[in-house]
């Protein structure tokens, strides 16, 4: 009679993925990244320095960012993303107001040193001024457009408005002060400002400049 040999059934072995990433430790680094900016500024922003002052090792920075200029723009805007939101007042004029009140505010204070700091450093370094049009310039933009969108839904604004043009028009005056130091970042400019570049987008001037 012949027998045959049953072999025990190998347990397979799951691969694990390793613990998974810590929020805690997320937050402790860009908190850490976000001092040391407002601190040395980018150029003197060190991971070494991060990972020593978050009490982390480098890799573990290494794993979340791939660079020092991806880390450096997710800090900064960790710390400042709530402070300049758009509000919804029910006036695309008045939402732009309020917006660019903030941004000023920001400017005027150390993160504003921080945000000069990036754009003259980008200048030289493409993954820095990549990192900020991705997470700083581009979701900025966005937002301002579906203002722009509201605003001509409710019969504020004319149709057919270069929103690429009016966004600049709007905020490139506000970079130009930072950037330039010739005039002061006041309130008294942003409304100035506001009121001059909204006037040229209403239905109304729209329509006394076809009469």
């Amino acid at each position: 009679m012949s027998t045959s040999k049953i072999k025990k059934a190998r347990t397979p072995i799951k691969s694990g993925r390793g613990r998974p990433r810590s929020p805690e430790t997320r937050e402790k680094i860009l908190k850490a990244a976000y001092e040391m900016l407002i601190e040395v500024g980018f150029m003197d922003l060190t991971i070494e320095g991060v990972a020593a002052r978050a009490e982390v090792g480098k890799p573990t920075i290494y794993r979340r960012w791939k660079t020092k200029s991806a880390l450096a723009m997710d800090a900064f805007l960790e710390g400042v993303n709530p402070e300049i939101t758009f509000p919804d007042t029910g006036m695309a004029k008045e939402d732009f107001r309020e917006q660019m009140q903030k941004v000023v505010k920001l400017m005027n204070s150390p993160r504003g040193e921080v945000l000069a700091n990036v754009i003259g450093c980008g200048q030289a370094n493409n993954d820095l001024i990549t990192a900020f049009r991705e997470n700083w310039l581009t979701p900025r933009r966005e937002d301002a457009k579906r203002i722009f969108r509201r605003g001509v839904e409710r019969g504020e604004l004319r149709e057919g408005i270069d929103a690429e043009v009016a966004i600049d028009a709007l905020y490139s005056p506000l970079f130009y002060r930072l950037l330039l130091k010739h005039q002061p970042l006041t309130k008294e400019f942003v409304n100035e400002l506001v009121d001059l570049v909204m006037s040229g987008l209403g239905e109304h001037s729209f329509n006394e400049s076809r009469d």
